[in-house]
Order: structure tokens, then C-alpha cells, then sequence
């Protein structure tokens, strides 16, 4: 595969130029313009920040986007799934309530708010891809039912996958409640026996027979269950959930073919941004820090190439004192020989194998050309 173009400009601007010009001249330089917008559905899938996580995206950001598919006769939303733990977006009611809180309203940026896989996390659609780990992926309805994809996302740590980038964005995120659970687990929900209530709401909408209440307790028949979450999503109580996997590896390649899944077919364009990079994702309610200094912000029609650079350019930063990377750093004998951050900060992640088996199945490539504009 040749390699892909990826456009990066960073965040210094000028008494002609403030930041929302920058991102759009940035992406009108990038090439969203070849995307044919006129009258077509587009998801801007971006991650909305768990309550009490200031360092998300600002809705400012999601603006400038809006405002540029507008202006190309696109007609956008902005959308993310719900999430498998539990936290304040693992439903759609909480999840809105949430992406207003921090600020993600129609009125702020110019467009509905849909939460893609609906009310319990179980409005999906299943995409046949026939990849080595996942057979069909569990998307979220709204993102599939949308003519473009565009990933606006923001670039930090991440406790399993090493990093946080587009990848993971569309991929991970992009997965229903049962989509999360299939990717983050061997696809099989366990029940946390001192909070079941034996309510019996698992056993009613389980259409396999899988759960069953005994003594006033839930079980779990895995040789019936299809690993779909509805049990994991109606529990009052949260006490169904997925174990996570064993193979950081495994995760890994299934964040690359669900992200495949999602852009298979349609025009997709990716953006990033690395600014306020704390150390984990921005699905925790905290965060700390930032490992590194903002670099900038980077477009491309290839994601793969796109997080490849992100990585690049995060790598030739100095980790900033008193941040948790600069600490591991310092206890390591002060040295990182290998100038690596993200495995660092997470020594067991493997975001490497992420990368490359996106390049594997023609997801994109690791080789690309950088334009500073």
C-alpha cells in the first residue's frame, strides 16, 4: 500500500488566524472537500467526556466541523455509543445529560446530539466483516445508518490500548453496549452474585434462555448466551457485566476491525487532536495531568496512517514535570531509551499491534508523508 498523506499545523495562531480558522483551513487543505456532502447524513463520532473529565474536546471544536459540513450541504450530528461500565454514559438518558453538562448542546454546536446506539445501548446493527477476531461487528444503529463518518477525536493515554486515537475512537467507540462487551471480553457476561436483586429482568430480555434466577440469584448458561449485553444493559442493579479479556492483543485487533467495520464502504475522513494528553482515557471521571506538551492538530483520509503520526510527533515531546510519565520516567533510572512513551505510561499495552493489524486488513497504512501547512 502506498503511503497516505497526513496534514498537521499546530496550535500557535495570530491576530488574523484564531484556532476554529486553523482547524477548518486545516481540513479544507486535508481534502474534506472531495466527500461529496450534498443532502448526505454525517456522524461526527467524538467522545462527549465522562462527568467530572475536563480534558476532552471542547464543543468550540465540534463546531468548527458543524459548521464546515454545513457549509459543504452535509447535514451532521454528533453521536457516540454508550459505554459497558458503569459511569455516567451507560445509557442514552444519562449519556445526554452528560454531553450537555460538559457542554455538547444543539444550541452550542449547531447540531442534534444522538447517542448511536440508543436508550440501553442495544440499538445495533450487525456488520458482517469476516475479520480473524470478529465475525460480525456490533455498531451502534445511528453511526451505520449515517452516509459519512467523520472521527473528530481527541488524542491521549489509554490504560489498555496504549493510546487513544482515531482507531480506538471509531472502533471502540463505535460499538454498541454488546460491541464493547465483545471486544473487551471473550464475549460471555459474568453476574456479580452480591448485587443481583433476582429481579428476573435478564431472563425477560434474553431471547436465548441464557440467564435464570435460582434462590434469588442470577446465573448465566454460556453454552446458550450469544454474547449480545441486553442482560448487561436492562440489569437495575449492574451486577452483569464482561470480564475483560486476558489478550491485550486480541483487544488490540478487535479495535482495528471494528473501526474497519465502521468505514467499510462509505467516505470517511479523520481529525485529530493532541492537546491536554492525560494519561488515561477520558472515559474515567478524573483526569490528571498532561504526559506531554499540546503539539497540534492533524487530518487525513487514512486513520491508521493518522494515529501512526500522532504517535510520531507525541514521542519527540519531553514529558512534562510532575506529570505521571515524567514520575515513571524518573523511577525507571530516569531514562527512556526508546523515547516511548505510551508504553511508559502503560507498560502492558500493545497499541503497536493495533496499528498493524489495522494495516493488515486494509484498514490503511503505518507509512505516511507529513504536510505542515
Amino acid at each position: 500500500m502506498p503511503e497516505s498523506t497526513v496534514y498537521f499545523t499546530s496550535f500557535k495562531a495570530t491576530p488574523h488566524e484564531n484556532l476554529l480558522q486553523k482547524i477548518h483551513r486545516l481540513m479544507k487543505t486535508a481534502g474534506m472537500e472531495k466527500i461529496d456532502f450534498e443532502g448526505k447524513y454525517v456522524a461526527i463520532k467524538m467522545h462527549f467526556g465522562e462527568y467530572g473529565n475536563l480534558a476532552m474536546l471542547r464543543p468550540n471544536w465540534a463546531r468548527a466541523v458543524v459548521d464546515y459540513v454545513k457549509q459543504l450541504g452535509g447535514k451532521p450530528f454528533l453521536t457516540d455509543c454508550n459505554t459497558l461500565y458503569v459511569g455516567s454514559r451507560k445509557n442514552a438518558v444519562d449519556h445526554m445529560e452528560t454531553a450537555y453538562l460538559n457542554g455538547f448542546t444543539p444550541y452550542t454546536v449547531g447540531c442534534p446530539v444522538i447517542i448511536a446506539d440508543g436508550l440501553k445501548g442495544t440499538n445495533e446493527v450487525l456488520v458482517p466483516i469476516d475479520g480473524q477476531y470478529v465475525k460480525e461487528a456490533r455498531i451502534g444503529a445511528a453511526l451505520m445508518d449515517a452516509d459519512i463518518v467523520i472521527s473528530l477525536t481527541h488524542f491521549k493515554g489509554h490504560e489498555m490500548a496504549g493510546f487513544g486515537g482515531a482507531l480506538k475512537n471509531i472502533g471502540m467507540g463505535g460499538g454498541s453496549r454488546g460491541g464493547k462487551m465483545d471486544q473487551h471480553s471473550d464475549g460471555k457476561p459474568l453476574v456479580r452474585r452480591d448485587r443481583c436483586i433476582g429481579c428476573g429482568a435478564c431472563t425477560r430480555i434474553c431471547a436465548h434462555g441464557a440467564p435464570s434466577v435460582t434462590d434469588g440469584k442470577a446465573s448465566i448458561d454460556h453454552s446458550r448466551c450469544v454474547g449480545c449485553g441486553r442482560c448487561l444493559a436492562t440489569c437495575p442493579r449492574d451486577a452483569i457485566y464482561a470480564e475483560n479479556s486476558k489478550s491485550l492483543t486480541a483487544l488490540n485487533c478487535k479495535i482495528a476491525e471494528y473501526a474497519y467495520a465502521v468505514c467499510k464502504d462509505r467516505p470517511c475522513f479523520h481529525i485529530s487532536l493532541i492537546r491536554d494528553v492525560s494519561p488515561n482515557c477520558d472515559c474515567h471521571s478524573e483526569n490528571d495531568i498532561p504526559i506531554i506538551p499540546d503539539v497540534g492538530m492533524l487530518a487525513s483520509f487514512d486513520p491508521v496512517a493518522l494515529d501512526m503520526a500522532c504517535v510520531d510527533l507525541a514521542n519527540q515531546q519531553t514529558a512534562l514535570p510532575g506529570s505521571v510519565l515524567a514520575e515513571k520516567i524518573l523511577h525507571s533510572s530516569g531514562e527512556d531509551p526508546d523515547h516511548e512513551f505510551f508504553h511508559v505510561n502503560h507498560p502492558d499495552a500493545e497499541w503497536r499491534t493495533c496499528l498493524e493489524h489495522g494495516e493488515k486488513i486494509g484498514l490503511g497504512t503505518r507509512t505516511y508523508k507529513l504536510v505542515t501547512i
